[in-house]
């Protein structure tokens, strides 16, 4: 029964793999000179079936060569649009999704470590599961893509935006500054200022990942789920954004992921 079935859609699955094959490779191709050269070969294979049926030997021998040597010949001259076409195909969904996420974690890092060294405060926010519509309204809409640039403008002292805390949605920064709510535990360091408290605030009512920069020592910190890790480096803020910020990953995971990293480093 499996082999019929099998026999049944195997052409279905075949048509439908290479009709969407197609329909990118066109969809690549419009508007460029490749469009152009596919449509001069498609003359000349036209010309060279013609040529065979009608008994024009001379004519169809130099077709047979010059198809001969065309491999070759595209190769050499469509090189460009080859290497586009398979940096496109590497930046597919298929692909991105890993190398979205990499890139928002550079730059967010690299954003924060050069705050850091500045000691120049900030506070970055990460959406996660639970929407931030609410602290978003309290700011600046931006929707702007991520970059360490954009960030270390953001938080410039004297800047309009300078206070409260940026949103990240997967790689756009959405607003800039929003207010957090401060926490009430009374189990947090009298130390910690009101980034670090309203860090901690937000991860108390939501899944946000947030990240501070203090701006009397320059140490970055990172707050999840009502509790702080103190002193990162770019090294060890790399680690923790990476095995956190996506979307694939569990509570639970969360959690035990946490509880290695707490034993390894030093937590207030």
């Amino acid at each position: 029964m499996l082999e019929v079935a099998l026999k049944i859609w195997k052409p279905f699955v075949e048509i439908l793999i290479l009709w969407y094959a197609i329909y990118v490779l066109l969809l690549f191709i419009r508007g460029t000179r490749t469009e152009q050269v596919l449509k001069g070969l498609l003359i000349l294979i036209v010309a060279f079936f013609v040529t065979q049926k009608s008994g024009l030997d001379v004519i169809n021998w130099i077709l047979r060569h010059v198809f001969t040597f065309f491999v070759i010949a595209f190769l050499i001259i469509f090189q460009p649009e080859l290497r586009r076409g398979l940096a496109r195909l590497g930046q597919s969904p298929l692909f991105s999704l890993f190398a979205k996420e990499e890139k928002v974690i550079y730059e967010v890092v690299r954003g924060a470590a050069a705050l850091a060294r500045k000691k120049i405060g900030a506070l970055i926010a990460f959406e996660k599961e639970i929407g931030l519509k609410l602290y978003v309204e309290s700011g600046v809409p931006l929707d702007a893509k991520v970059t360490s640039e954009l960030i270390t403008t953001i938080f410039m002292p004297n800047t309009p935006l300078h206070d409260g805390g940026i949103i990240i949605r997967e790689d756009r920064v959405i607003a800039a500054g929003c207010l957090f709510p401060l926490t009430d535990n009374p189990k947090v360091s009298k130390t910690l200022g009101t980034r670090h408290r309203a860090a901690i605030g937000l991860t108390e009512e939501t899944d946000a990942i947030v990240i501070i920069v203090s701006e009397e020592t320059g140490i970055m910190s990172l707050a999840l789920g009502g509790k702080i890790i103190r002193n990162l480096d770019d090294k060890k803020l790399m680690k923790l954004l990476k095995g956190l910020y996506s979307q694939q990953k569990r509570r639970a995971g969360q959690d035990e992921m946490l509880k290695e990293l707490y034993e390894e480093m030093d937590t207030k």
